[in-house]
């Protein structure tokens, strides 16, 4: 990265999206934003995360003028119903029993807030096999499905209720790459390939 490019806040606190942008080459900082996170049940789920992307990186930007402020919000939709991260184990239960055997979607809102102001939502639909309940129960118990929108992690443990893909990998872990990239080179901030 040359000197030049100005400083690149991620507005969020997820491991997955910072790894995401470290092996995308685009040096950052972490500053977590303090938006609260919750559907008032009008919105689609396309408004939905396009609404948490842009408040949450409007939050950081306002603290922080001389970055690129990248905000993002992450949910599964399955029939239309947003699933977001679980509250407890029966919650994750109840969303993987849900996803087992169907096809959902999940939806990436990215706001990048610098000179100018992008935003744009990204969708990809993922088919679950059926999922054995003795899979389910082991999965239960370990700590990945907690912090994670729908109760999985397609990146972990829980690629394998996956049976097909459609669309971007990298949003379904949390950021869609390619086409934040894009809209980084438009902000003057490129890639370091190592």
């Amino acid at each position: 990265m040359n000197s030049t490019q100005k400083r690149v806040i991620l507005a969020s606190m997820s491991p997955r999206r910072t790894e995401l942008l470290t092996k995308a080459g685009i040096k950052h900082e972490v500053i977590p934003s303090t938006v609260t996170e919750g559907t008032d049940g009008r919105e689609t789920p396309s408004d939905y995360v396009a609404r948490l992307a842009r408040e949450k990186a409007i939050d950081v930007a306002r603290q922080h003028r001389d970055a690129i402020v990248i905000g993002a919000d992450t949910v599964v939709v399955l029939n239309g119903i947003i699933l977001e991260k679980p509250t407890d184990r029966e919650d994750a239960k109840r969303m993987l029993k849900r996803l087992s055997g169907s096809t959902h979607e999940v939806l990436t809102g990215v706001s990048i807030i610098g000179a100018t102001q992008d935003l744009f939502v990204t969708t990809t639909r993922v088919t679950f096999a059926e999922i054995p309940e003795t899979w389910l129960a082991d999965y239960l118990d370990s700590t990945e499905p907690y912090d994670k929108a729908g109760a999985y992690g397609i990146q972990g443990s829980g690629g394998l209720f996956v049976e097909g893909i459609e669309g971007d990998f990298y949003n379904v872990v949390g950021l869609p790459i390619h086409p934040l990239v894009k809209t980084l080179d438009r902000h003057g901030v490129t890639p370091r390939f190592l």
